[in-house]
């Protein structure tokens, strides 16, 4: 088995090899993954360490790394909304929520944090997701730089040491269900669904009346029993399917 790591800021993973093909999420510098196939023209198919999520990602944005660097059990994440990083004799900017793996933490520049010790508390909680306001939403991302509702709310608890899976979908299966809204906590996933009834939609509730989630971009709203009202055009835009609690 062939173990990568992401080298780049943030590499796109998509759902077949082709850079017209639909970005389905993102691996961030450091974030660890096994190599699954290839294909030419620099294509490889591969599975991500933290979710588990398969996708096709550019050759050149991993390298090879050592089963000891793929399994280390601690790390650090760089806090930083970007921060420098010395690789290959240049400086480079790296997202919030990079992973120094295997890297020299001399050639790092900036605040990191720590997910194995973090207190779950609101304040720490406020401060992780602030971070993320009017970031632009971006359909498959995870990062500061662009992120989509599922993606923002994995990056939140990722800094917490909570593995959260990558679609709204699949994150609505774990967690300790919560009857009322009025029941919430900071922290908590409000999620909402379509029509049909399909999950579509996940965002980190405030409070029982205010939600951050990503919907054009990273915003605070209002949210009811109903679901989500836009704080700007006072529209309902979001139905209130379940309240999830992981901690």
């Amino acid at each position: 088995m062939i173990f990568l790591t992401c080298c780049v800021p943030v590499a796109p993973m998509r759902l077949e090899a082709g850079h017209r093909v639909e970005m389905i999420s993102q691996l961030l510098f450091g974030e660890c993954a096994v190599l699954l196939d290839k294909q030419p023209g620099g294509w490889i198919k591969v599975k991500s360490k933290s979710d588990e999520y398969t996708g096709w990602c550019q050759q050149a944005h991993l390298q090879e790394i050592s089963v000891d660097s793929y399994n280390l059990d601690k790390y650090s994440l760089t806090a930083d909304w970007a921060a420098d990083l010395i690789y290959n004799k240049y400086t480079m900017k790296i997202p919030m929520g990079s992973i120094l793996t295997g890297m020299d933490s001399g050639k790092f520049k900036g605040n990191l944090w720590d997910p194995f010790s973090a207190i779950k508390n609101e304040e720490n909680i406020k401060q992780l997701a602030f971070k993320f306001l009017n970031t632009a939403y971006l359909w498959g991302g995870r990062s500061v730089f662009g992120v989509d509702c599922s993606g923002f709310t994995q990056s939140v608890y990722k800094f917490l040491n909570i593995p959260l899976l990558r679609d709204a979908s699949q994150q609505a299966t774990q967690g300790e269900l919560i009857d009322f809204l009025q029941q919430a906590k900071c922290g908590d996933l409000a999620f909402f669904d379509d029509d049909d009834g399909s999950i579509t939609h996940v965002g980190l509730l405030l409070n029982d009346h205010e939600i951050i989630h990503a919907a054009g971009k990273v915003r605070v709203d209002k949210i009811d029993s109903q679901g989500i009202i836009n704080a700007d055009t006072g529209l309902r835009t979001q139905k209130l399917r379940i309240i999830k609690r992981y901690f």
